[in-house]
C-alpha cells in the first residue's frame, strides 16, 4: 500500500479497505457529479473506476466540477483520471471517451457491480438506470440538485431495492436556477455515500420509496 492507502487502512480498518479496494465502480458522466463524486469515492478508498463521457472540459464547469484552468479543452475522462491519481497514484481507471448510446450502454458497464448515473440529459440518464438495473446492478443516480439555498431538500431517496436517487426531484437546471458547487458536491457526497454503505453493508439510508422518478439537468 501507498501511504494513502496505508493511512486510510488505519481509519476504516484493514479488512473494510480490502473490500473497497475489489470492487469496481462505473460512473456514467463526467460532469459537475460525476468528477465530485469520483474524488469522493477515490478519497474513501475505492481505487477500481470505469468513467464514461465523451465530452472536454469547458471554462464554464470550472465553477462546480472537479477540472482546473489548465485542462479547459482535455477530455474530461483523462483530466479526471489524471486529477484522481493526484489523490491515490495506484488507481485502476478505465478512461473511456465516448457517447453513451442504447446500443453499447449495456457492455459498457456489464463488468461494474455499482453504477453512478451522473448524466445531464433526462432521456439518457433514464437509459442508464433501466438498462442497468435490468442487469441486476445497484443504481445510484440524482434527479433535482440546481441552485442555492436549497440543500437540505437534496435527500437520498430509496426507489427500488437496488436502485437509489439523490435529490430533491424538481430542482431543474436552468437561467434562473443554475447549476452550483454546493449543491452539486453535495447530491455527489451521498452519492459516494451510498456505495460506500452499501459496499460495506452498514445499511442504506432513505426515504419513503418512490413510484416515479422526475428528471432534472445535474
Amino acid at each position: 500500500m501507498n501511504a494513502f492507502e496505508t493511512t486510510l487502512a488505519a481509519t476504516l480498518g484493514p479488512e473494510n479497505l480490502a473490500r473497497i479496494q475489489q470492487v469496481k465502480v462505473g460512473i456514467a458522466g463526467a460532469g459537475g457529479l460525476g468528477s465530485n463524486c469520483a474524488a469522493f469515492l477515490v478519497r474513501t478508498g475505492f481505487k477500481r473506476l470505469k468513467i464514461v463521457d465523451f465530452d472536454r472540459v469547458e471554462a464554464g464547469n470550472l465553477n462546480r466540477q472537479f477540472f482546473f484552468a489548465g485542462q479547459v479543452g482535455l477530455l474530461k475522462v483523462e483530466a479526471l483520471a489524471e486529477n484522481l491519481r493526484r489523490i491515490n497514484p495506484d488507481l485502476f481507471i478505465e478512461s473511456l471517451a465516448l457517447r453513451i448510446e442504447k446500443d453499447n450502454v449495456a457492455g459498457l458497464f456489464d463488468d461494474c457491480p455499482v453504477v453512478v448515473e451522473a448524466l445531464d440529459r433526462p432521456e439518457y440518464k433514464k437509459l442508464v438506470v433501466e438498462t442497468c438495473l435490468g442487469l441486476d446492478k445497484l443504481v445510484v443516480a440524482a434527479s433535482g440538485l440546481a441552485g442555492w439555498g436549497r440543500s437540505d431538500g437534496i435527500v437520498i431517496h430509496r426507489v427500488k431495492e437496488n436502485f437509489f436517487l439523490v435529490g430533491d426531484l424538481v430542482s431543474e437546471a436552468g437561467p434562473d436556477c443554475p447549476p452550483l458547487a454546493p449543491g452539486v458536491a453535495v447530491a455527489a457526497a451521498k452519492q459516494a455515500d451510498l456505495v460506500l454503505s452499501h459496499v460495506l453493508g452498514k445499511g442504506l439510508q432513505s426515504q419513503t420509496p418512490l413510484g416515479v422518478i422526475r428528471d432534472s439537468q445535474g
